[in-house]
């Protein structure tokens, strides 16, 4: 009875497994239980951990003064090239309008040198009639309305030259300007003073302040005995 009883008592208990798994199996139960695959399990759910990041070291006040004092040297750099570009387009600006200004008060300079040319042949003429009228005792008045004319045709000349700012020069009893005159003679100052202009042999003009023709003048000189 007693070795009946020990080999049904063997059947029940669970049979070993083979060595060195780690897994018990019992008769009649599908599970199985298995320390190496639990572990492996455990760690797949915890996950590798990551590596924590090295905290950065902050710059020490030395560098930041150091660093603030190159940036404000850079500040100032920039605001100085930004002053001299201002400056200079400025310039750039203002020479530019003084051309443009220029090119529309002296465009007509050419212009004007060929006009008072036809002036003065009109003055020329307008002196001629007049010196034929005060030969003759009896002046024709074909000749008088001739001058009159003339005399007319000048005057009006001179308010459109005047309109445009060309003017003629008057330089009689001024002093010598080398800037506006040109010596062609020199006569004795009588009753002048040396080195002022005494006659006008061609009229000089000027377009808004600047010769455009010099006259051509005598300057009195003092009389050698």
């Amino acid at each position: 009875m007693a070795a009946r009883s020990l080999r049904r008592l063997g059947a029940l208990l669970p049979a070993a497994g083979k060595a060195g798994t780690g897994s018990l199996y019992f008769r009649g139960c599908p599970c199985a239980f298995s320390t190496a695959a639990q572990q492996r399990s455990t760690g797949d759910e915890c996950g590798p951990e990551e590596p924590s990041e090295e905290p950065k070291h902050p710059l020490s006040d030395c560098a930041l003064e150091h660093k603030a004092i190159k940036l404000e040297e850079q500040v100032r750099d920039l605001t100085e090239r930004y002053r001299r570009a201002l400056a200079d387009s400025e310039n750039v600006r203002r020479r530019t309008q003084k051309f443009v200004e220029d090119a529309k008060l002296f465009g007509i300079q050419s212009f004007c040198r060929d006009l008072v040319e036809v002036a003065d042949i009109l003055e020329k003429t307008a002196e001629s009639a007049v010196g034929h009228a005060e030969e003759r005792s009896d002046p024709s008045p074909a000749l008088q309305k001739i001058y009159e004319g003339l005399s007319l045709l000048e005057a009006k000349l001179q308010s459109v030259f005047a309109k445009h700012g060309l003017q003629k020069m008057n330089p009689v009893g001024g002093r010598y300007d080398p800037y506006e005159h040109e010596i062609i003679c020199h006569v004795p100052a009588e009753g002048m003073r040396p080195g002022t202009v005494a006659l006008v042999t061609q009229d000089g003009y000027k377009l808004h302040g600047r010769t455009i023709r010099h006259a051509l003048v005598g300057v009195a000189v003092e009389a050698h005995e």
